[in-house]
């Protein structure tokens, strides 16, 4: 059954997560060689964007099993 303390605390693990996710998304973005989204955007590096879509798969999929725990 729903009630306002797990709807609570469902708001603040989904912000937690969401946060940690942009930290390390942001943290990624620094650790390459090259900026991420000006190859992406502008160069149309298709291999690269690939690559980010993993990262922040591989991100999202390791934040939730820690949360969850």
């Amino acid at each position: 059954m729903l009630n306002t303390d797990t709807i609570l605390a469902t708001g603040v693990y989904a912000g937690i997560g969401i946060l940690i996710f942009i930290i390390s998304f942001v943290l990624v973005d620094i650790l390459t060689p090259q900026r991420l989204w000006l190859e992406i955007i502008e160069k149309k590096n298709m291999a690269l964007a690939f690559l980010a879509g993993c990262v922040a798969i591989g991100l999202s999929i390791i934040i939730g099993a820690a949360i969850h725990g």
